[in-house]
């Protein structure tokens, strides 16, 4: 540690205040900034603005972007436009990745799949590829104009997760594992589970950032559990070292923990002690968790043979709704492989076939164990794809580049609307013609879910109150929420 950030280090506002000559100047700068300030300084729970709604989150995060007209944005009218350019108009001048702005051509690329509508909200869907899913239409909230200003994959999945391009700050796990607290002292607030697609031609990098707790307190930061092996890296004691040996040293560790706190005055140090402490209560509870052998044969049935493997999407699925049974507050799952640069019509099949029949699964077994209703199920990723071809175009084998202007997302459970479909776009799936909704709606809308008005939901950081939607005048879209 460098002399400067030791100095840094011990001169935390915290520490300021609460040493002796400090503490009638922090007692009176506390009673004007309010609760916030208690919040900050604390690193506790907010506790909700309102009853919410959804008291736990699935997110199911499609990493690379699926083709919203190959699934949810049925197009017939392209079916004309095969092979024709992209008109100027409706490109408008958008800027472009470097994939295709040097192509001289952009020739449409209608769906080759088939469509047709379902349920009594008759939402049109890809009836090849999600029949399972289409039994689900009127239990699901259709959001199929989401917009973000990022073109690339890192700033755009960094800006779904955290509500912005740059790294570094909470991704919405986290919020919520700050705001509503743990509901189970033996399991994290927050889990993370990266399931293996079944096809694994162009997958994208996923890092611990996605789900770091940025300027939050660590004990918010996402716990991520491997599919092979112990499902947490050094959660089981070494060879030869018995439990009560092992508490022992925890105990000794937090002592001196304890003692570096009263010294220094650093709030990552009790995030260090609870640390500890949650690793040991986990031993006990983590095994028993991730030993699926004990649900019957019918949940396997109902979520698929997959389920059966680790590491799969539908093995994740599930241990998604047993961690939230459990009382895990947010589950975040990545499943990759959806950056369909090529190849449409040969890998959208399989990424379809991976999340089909879990996502069904999921939204009956959450039903029939009572859950449905308080728990919140996100589907989606950080953009959409363009209608235009990159490449070569067959109507069998075409690609598709990142767009941003539109894309489709769905939400179940949880206080969303089933059966709602929400915004347009025009015949090209290229603009949206009627009810935008950008990125930061979208997370004001899932706090509000969650009991919390995005814009007084803040933690003090440099100065600021610092808030998942940033600077933007972001809202919760009631046509979203039941």
């Amino acid at each position: 540690m460098s002399l400067l950030h030791e100095w840094d280090t011990l001169n935390t506002r915290r520490q300021l205040f609460s040493r002796g000559k400090n503490v009638l100047g922090g007692a009176a700068l506390a009673s004007l900034l309010g609760e916030s300030f208690a919040n900050a300084s604390s690193g506790g729970a907010m506790g909700p603005h309102f009853a919410p709604k959804a008291k736990r989150v699935i997110y199911l995060h499609m990493v690379g972007g699926p083709a919203q007209m190959d699934l949810f944005d049925y197009k017939p009218e392209m079916q004309k436009w095969y092979d024709k350019d992209l008109p100027p108009s409706i490109r408008n001048g958008q800027r472009l990745t470097t994939m295709t702005s040097g192509q001289a051509r952009f020739p449409i690329a209608p769906s080759k799949f088939n469509f047709a509508q379902r349920g009594q909200c008759g939402m049109w869907m890809n009836s090849d590829l999600l029949p399972f899913l289409a039994r689900n239409a009127d239990d699901i909230c259709w959001m199929r104009s989401l917009h973000t200003e990022a073109i690339n994959h890192e700033p755009a999945i960094c800006a779904m997760q955290t509500g912005n391009q740059i790294t570094g700050r909470p991704c919405l796990g986290s919020w919520a594992s700050y705001g509503l607290g743990s509901m189970n002292a033996n399991l994290p607030t927050f889990v993370v589970l990266i399931a293996t697609p079944t096809n694994r031609e162009q997958e994208q990098a996923i890092s611990s950032r996605l789900w770091s707790s940025g300027y939050l307190p660590g004990e918010h930061a996402g716990v991520s559990f491997r599919s092979k092996g112990d499902p947490i890296l050094f959660i089981n004691n070494p060879a030869g070292v018995p439990s009560s040996v092992r508490k022992r040293t925890i105990e000794g560790l937090n002592a001196l923990n304890e003692i570096n706190f009263k010294e220094v005055g650093d709030p990552e140090t009790h995030t260090r002690i609870q640390q500890y402490e949650m690793a040991f209560r986990m031993q006990a509870s983590v095994p028993e968790l991730t030993d699926i052998n004990s649900e019957p044969e019918h949940i396997f049935k109902l979520y698929g043979d997959e389920a059966k493997k680790p590491g799969t999407f539908a093995n994740s699925v599930l241990m998604a709704r047993r961690l939230a049974e459990r009382g895990v507050r947010f589950t975040q799952i990545y499943l990759n492989n959806w950056d369909h640069h090529s190849n449409v019509g040969g890998r959208m099949p399989s990424q379809c076939k991976d999340i089909d029949q879990p996502c069904h699964a999921l939204i009956e077994d959450l039903k029939q164990r009572g859950m449905f209703d308080d728990t919140l199920i996100i589907w989606g990723g950080e953009f959409g794809r363009t209608i235009y071809s990159q490449g070569g175009l067959t109507h069998e084998n075409y690609g598709r580049d990142h767009h941003p202007r539109c894309f489709t997302m769905w939400m179940a459970g949880g206080g969303a609307k089933g059966g709602a479909i929400y915004g347009e776009t025009d015949d090209f799936s290229y603009n949206i013609v009627k009810d935008p909704l950008h990125i930061s709606d979208f997370h004001a809308t899932v706090l509000n879910l969650l009991g919390y008005n995005a814009d007084r939901f803040t933690y003090k950081f440099q100065g600021l109150d610092q808030k998942l939607i940033g600077i933007n005048p972001a809202k919760p879209i009631k046509a979203l929420m039941a």
